[in-house]
Parts: C-alpha cells; structure tokens; sequence
C-alpha cells in the first residue's frame, strides 16, 4: 500500500465533524486504513470485508498474521450479521454496549478468515465513544480494528502519538485528543465455557454474575 500523504482531523475531543467523518468513511469503503479514538485506546480500522484492507493493516502494525483483529460496529443489528449471538451474548450487549468490552462469539461466513486468523470466532465491539460510533456507521461496514500501535508496542492513548507512529504509512488519523479510559477493552469469550481472555477497562467483578 503506497500513502502519499496521510490526512491530519484534529477534532475538539467529544466532538464529531461529520465532513471528516464522511471522507474518513469514503477512506474505509475504498480498502484505506484509518486510525481514530474509541473510549479506551487509538483503534487502526479497515473495512472488515475487504480481505486486500485487511492485510494492509497487518501490515501497517507488523501484526503477525496468526493474531485475530475484532470487529467494530455500531449496533446490534449488525453484530448480528458477522456473529451469531445467542440470550447470553445478548445480555451482555444490552449490559455493556456501547462500551469499552469486546465479545469473543462465533463468526459467520461473511468474516473472511484472514479477520480471525482462520479462527472459527470473531470479537465483537460497539466503542461508546461518538467519533467512533459515527464513523462506524458511516462506512456502512464493520471496521477491521486493531489498537493504533505497532505490533509489540504499547496501545496508544493520545492522538498525536498516532500520527508520530503512522504519519505517511495510512491514509488517515482522526486526531480526537486523549482518550477516555486511557486502558484497553475488556475480552469476554462466548465460545464454549465463558471466560474472561483480558482484563480491561471493565473489571472481572462486574462481568461475573454475565458469565455464570
């Protein structure tokens, strides 16, 4: 993927500019990576259909192939399209989402498997932050999403340590400030027995009683 030059959004933190929202959208249609805020940590997003985008990132991070990325959507209704969700699953949506939890469900054949790393299971996010939402639905896609880092380096909290990391190599950065949470999000799986995979910005005591 050749980047001429990657284009800078500074916004206000919390608000949303639907201008460079809509050609920050037009980026992630097209097959381009776009780095933007959620509530916990800078996400580097694709669209998740686009198996082409996809090994695009991987690459941008130096992310080994055999690491799944997570899907990020804006509602429920399209989680059920690339998941296949169950009352449980669904508790925990109703409970969390939008918000800083990621849920670990099995994938539907729509999910190329380069997303999953040839995994049968597919996690799931709706980020609660605006940015992130709005472009969410925008792109009208589920969004490939990765934390904004390079593979092995810590997740990136501040939008200007972005575009210092991928400046030039992507063809976006939503510069939305510091994020909230300033932690990643908490991985709950649904495959099989439900166990907590990593522990984040939601703590393991308020999962629990989810989980039993």
């Amino acid at each position: 993927m050749i980047v001429l030059k990657t284009c800078i959004y500074n916004l206000c933190e919390g608000f949303v500019d639907d201008v460079a929202l809509e050609a920050c959208a037009r980026f992630i249609k097209d097959g381009g990576l776009v780095a933007f805020p959620t509530e916990t940590v800078y996400g580097l997003g694709c669209n998740g259909f686009d198996e082409a985008a996809v090994e695009s990132l991987y690459e941008a991070k130096n992310r080994p192939l055999v690491k799944p990325i997570s899907l990020c959507v804006h509602d429920l209704s399209v989680a059920e399209s690339v998941a296949v969700f169950d009352d449980r699953a669904r508790a925990l949506f109703k409970a969390f989402m939008p918000g800083p939890l990621t849920v670990v469900l099995p994938k539907r054949p729509c999910v190329p498997d380069i997303v999953t790393a040839g995994l049968d299971s597919v996690g799931i996010r709706v980020p609660s932050n605006p940015i992130a939402l709005k472009l969410s639905k925008l792109s009208g896609v589920p969004i490939a999403l990765p934390s904004a880092n390079l593979s092995g380096q810590g997740a990136l909290t501040d939008g200007n340590e972005v575009v210092s990391v991928f400046d030039g190599k992507i063809d976006a950065v939503i510069n939305g400030g510091r994020t909230e949470k300033g932690m990643e999000s908490t991985i709950v799986s649904l495959v099989g027995e439900p166990r907590i995979i990593r522990c984040g910005a939601i703590s393991d005591e308020t999962l629990e009683p989810y989980l039993k």
